[in-house]
């Protein structure tokens, strides 16, 4: 499903990825466990596109997108929920939701993912008039699971 082959990445002239070469399949879930500084969040931006790798090749569902953008990877359900609870502060709990589906062409299905999204996290249905910015960093996380989860991924980096 996922795979990632010779991977390097560099920052400046820091070398910070070597060779690293990593394969998910379909249903596993896996956990990438190490100190500070070895890689992982790295390794998680170039999943995503948000960062190039200088070498490597990353394959998904079969194709090669290693120069593929960040929302290209997304619209083939390869979805990161950024780290930090990167959600939208002066958005509604709805409209952060909302986001997730940006690029979805079927928004007729939207209501009802919403509906699952409020099902797995209750507190999100509670407080979906809200902003975003006055939710506890419990919340705030649950909102950026949930927005990832509104694109309908095949694949959620977390």
């Amino acid at each position: 499903m996922l795979e990632l082959e010779g991977i390097d990445c560099h920052y400046a002239k820091v070398h910070v990825l070597r060779g690293v070469s990593l394969v998910v399949n379909r249903g596993e879930i896996v956990s990438m466990i190490g100190p500070n500084a070895a890689g992982k969040t790295t390794t998680l931006r170039v999943m995503a596109g948000l960062k190039q790798p200088s070498a490597g090749r990353i394959r998904y569902l079969g194709e090669d997108i290693t120069r593929l953008l960040p929302f290209e990877r997304v619209r083939r359900g390869l979805v990161l929920v950024p780290e930090g609870r990167q959600i939208f502060p002066k958005f509604t709990v709805l409209d952060n939701l909302r986001m997730g589906a940006y690029q979805r062409p079927d928004r007729g299905a939207i209501d009802g993912d919403l509906e699952s999204v409020y099902e797995l996290f209750p507190r999100l249905r509670e407080r979906r008039d809200q902003r975003g910015g006055s939710l506890s960093g419990g919340e705030q996380q649950m909102l950026a699971i949930g927005r990832g989860l509104m694109a309908q991924p095949k694949s959620l980096l977390l």
